[in-house]
């Protein structure tokens, strides 16, 4: 857990991919902002209620299914905005074939409320100065995967969706991945921020921009 003046960071492993899912929220206010909130709908509105969270946006790095398969479902129950770079609509629009792949199912696919631009910021609450997530278009594992990062909370901190893993990268061997531009965008977008900047994985581990440049053999 990441907290600082009132902002809080969780993330948890959720669904049968144990996406990483993570809610930025204020104490005070409970307004709350959902990153990749996953295919496992109980479990994530069990996180949600037990803390009573004010849902306002789902915010999704890229739409593989175990990464937005429920966010219909959650938009439904909470009113959340669903956040989506329209490069993924496509992707998207084929959650159910996505899952039938991985002998899964999830449910309807709903409408896209926003679609995410480069460099576009994000806000918790009242669009402040604080509390902001800037974003990232870093496509390679989907065409319109995006990384959030923000000084806001202490350290710097990058959710780095599916791109950029401890000591990997993001697949590129499914529909819409392609090799070099992964590697682009992480070289040219990721590895120039601060290397004391933490990084909340798709899956798996933290890690930092100094552990990946000295470590990922993919980077090296």
């Amino acid at each position: 857990m990441i907290e600082k003046d009132n902002i809080v960071v969780e993330t948890f492993p959720l669904g049968s991919f144990a996406c990483n899912c993570s809610l930025v929220y204020n104490k005070q206010t409970k307004e709350c902002i959902a990153i990749d909130p996953g295919n496992d709908y109980s479990s994530f509105m069990e996180l949600v209620r037990s803390r009573e969270l004010k849902l306002k946006k789902l915010i999704h790095t890229h739409a593989h299914f175990d990464h937005i398969g429920r966010s219909k479902e959650i938009k439904d129950a909470t009113g959340a905005d669903i956040y989506l770079h329209q490069s993924d609509e496509q992707l998207y629009n084929s959650l159910k074939q996505q899952a039938m792949f991985f002998g899964e199912d999830v449910g309807e696919t709903g409408v896209v409320d926003h679609f995410l631009n480069d460099e576009e910021e994000l806000y918790l609450d009242n669009q402040s100065s604080k509390n902001m997530l800037k974003t990232f278009h870093t496509p390679g594992h989907t065409p319109g995967s995006c990384c959030f990062y923000t000084e806001e909370l202490g350290a710097p901190l990058l959710f780095s969706g599916d791109t950029l893993f401890k000591g990997s990268i993001g697949r590129t061997d499914f529909p819409g991945g392609n090799y070099d531009e992964i590697m682009k965008s992480i070289k040219q977008r990721l590895l120039f921020l601060p290397e004391e900047t933490n990084i909340i994985t798709g899956h798996g581990p933290s890690t930092s921009i100094y552990n990946e440049k000295k470590e990922n053999p993919f980077l090296n």
